[in-house]
């Protein structure tokens, strides 16, 4: 049938998002979900995306492993850029034990190595710009929470939406079949009307088991991203944000090009490579050591105390230039990386903003023309059964078309929504771009 198709065609596009979203959640690692369990509980009613990203982004491990890597990075930059550890020596000459005092034999000396000019600050500069690549990372782990919890979000809202009307046009049927059943006694029709509307709302019966399981799948995800047990209470969804308008493609692309996380991590990498290059270049001078010491062992008392200053000989140029030209290269891959990220966001926001046009104009379709359409043919078939001027199959047909329209209506609105999002993930965008109060709710 028409409408099972139609059906199953939804749920082939909710599960190609699922899917899509599995590159989200493999970053996942949930720790302890009981724990979590007892934090997060959830009384109201129902739920705006707005507060299941919030809940997400506060939740969910991974913005915990990313501080914590950052944290990690950012101490490495006082080490990095520290003087070495003072040295101590201490020698003695066994054999003068037991002489006496003025015989004793044994020697002290402290020393101390010191870095050419220049290489302690640039080895903390390249240990600041690694770090902060780690800090914007924080960000881009965000961002993906929050585009994988806004697309979430929309197959939340579609299969309460799918229930909804699953259940409306059970008791739609019921209706139908008491009609069947009221002609067939006056025997203006036969028991087979009454029959295939018992089969139709068995169907639908059918439909909403489907329906459920579908919905505990995208409960155990969104409950995965919050790092709670996979059954655990996640109210109905609140309607989702009016969608008023969609900013000019040059605006955002300046935007994604400005602020995208990724190309901020890739920008502080390459400032750490440059840095790198610039440490290579003084690994060709030397360090120095400077030293004080007592020796004992001298007759002389005033051989006795001695101060030096050594330094290592930078022979091996070969290495030294193998390091800068492994600096080099890897400042240049650094690049070529970003002018290879920023050309591929170029191009996601390009198809992510014609994929949102192509979904209002969808959703416009079916709210404007559609949706009345089948409203009124389903309205004139009914109409027209009773009085005995169709009969019953068309009237069923009719009801299967606004049934499939209103299910068409809400994956429309899904999408739209969920296009918005892959649009923000392109822009680089946690909050929404071009959504009204969330309170201002729209329904298919």
């Amino acid at each position: 049938m028409a409408y099972k198709q139609g059906i199953a065609d939804i749920f082939s596009r909710i599960n190609q998002a699922v899917r899509l979203m599995g590159l989200g959640l493999f970053l996942i690692q949930p720790l302890n979900a009981l724990a979590s369990e007892a934090q997060l509980i959830y009384a109201s009613d129902s739920i705006q995306a707005s507060q299941l990203l919030a809940d997400i982004l506060k939740a969910n491990p991974q913005m915990q492993v990313v501080q914590a890597v950052w944290e990690a990075s950012a101490s490495r930059s006082e080490p990095q850029s520290a003087w070495a550890d003072p040295q101590f020596r201490y020698t003695m000459a066994p054999l003068t034990i037991g002489s006496n005092e003025t015989s004793y034999g044994q020697r002290f000396e402290l020393s101390q190595q010191i870095a050419w000019p220049g290489k302690l600050r640039l080895r903390g500069e390249v240990a600041e710009h690694q770090a902060h690549a780690q800090y914007e990372n924080i960000a881009a782990v965000e961002l993906m929470l929050a585009s994988t919890a806004k697309a979430l979000f929309a197959d939340w809202y579609f299969i309460h939406q799918a229930i909804r009307i699953n259940k409306i046009n059970q008791a739609l049927f019921d209706e139908f079949r008491h009609i069947a059943v009221t002609r067939y006694g006056t025997g203006l029709a036969s028991k087979q009307d009454a029959l295939r509307a018992d089969v139709e709302r068995n169907l639908l019966k059918h439909q909403a088991i489907v329906l459920h399981r579908e919905q505990q799948t995208i409960l155990a995800r969104m409950n995965t991203l919050l790092n709670r047990l996979p059954d655990a209470f996640i109210p109905p969804p609140h309607h989702l944000a009016e969608i008023t308008s969609l900013p000019e493609l040059q605006s955002l692309r300046t935007q994604a090009l400005q602020s995208h996380p990724e190309l901020k991590v890739i920008s502080a990498t390459i400032d750490a490579n440059k840095t790198q290059v610039e440490l290579a270049k003084l690994e060709y001078y030397p360090d120095f050591n400077v030293s004080a010491g007592y020796n004992s062992l001298w007759d002389n008392e005033d051989k006795r105390f001695t101060i030096g200053v050594g330094i290592n000989l930078p022979l091996g140029q070969a290495k030294r230039e193998a390091a800068e030209k492994q600096a080099r290269a890897k400042m240049k891959q650094a690049r070529w990386q970003r002018t290879e990220l920023e050309t591929k966001i170029q191009e996601e926001l390009q198809i992510a903003y014609a994929r949102v046009e192509e979904s209002l104009h969808v959703l416009k379709l079916y709210r404007e023309q559609l949706n009345p359409l089948a409203d009124e043919n389903l309205n004139a078939a009914k109409a027209d059964y009773q009085a005995g001027k169709s009969d019953f199959l068309t009237l069923i047909s009719s009801e299967k078309n606004r049934m499939q329209t209103q299910l068409q209506t809400a994956q429309a609105l899904a999408d739209a929504y969920r296009r918005f999002a892959e649009l923000e993930y392109a822009v680089g965008s946690v909050e929404a771009i071009s959504f009204a109060d969330q309170q201002r709710g729209i329904q298919p």
